[in-house]
């Protein structure tokens, strides 16, 4: 799994690529919290390059949404939603919870 993260005026732009599973989790999840901590609460996730995604991702991605709407700071938006991934999100009952844009350009102008 590689994580590379671009800090624009009006939120990040974070590229996942590879897999999020069992053993890659924790440093998903570890490099999501890192940006809230450092104050940054709107946050693009581009998944065009994402093989998969295990329920330990799906976990991380709840918990930064959580962190970014809290207090109404911002929100975390999916971009590029593999079908594959976007199927389990729908299985999940997860759709509903995050916005989804098929550029990277759109999600980060939402903010």
């Amino acid at each position: 799994m590689e994580i590379t993260t671009q800090e624009f005026k009006h939120g990040d732009l974070v590229a996942v690529k590879g897999r999020v599973d069992s053993s890659t989790a924790p440093e998903f999840s570890k490099a999501l919290e890192k940006l809230n901590e450092n104050g940054r609460f709107k946050i693009a996730m581009d998944m065009h390059e994402l093989e998969y995604m295990s329920s330990a991702g799906f976990r991380a991605l709840l918990a930064c949404q959580r962190n970014c709407k809290k207090y109404n700071r911002g929100e975390l938006v999916l971009v590029q939603v593999p079908e594959r991934i976007r199927e389990a999100l729908e299985l999940a009952g997860f759709t509903e919870l995050f916005k989804t844009f098929d550029n990277q350009v759109e999600a980060v102008g939402n903010f």
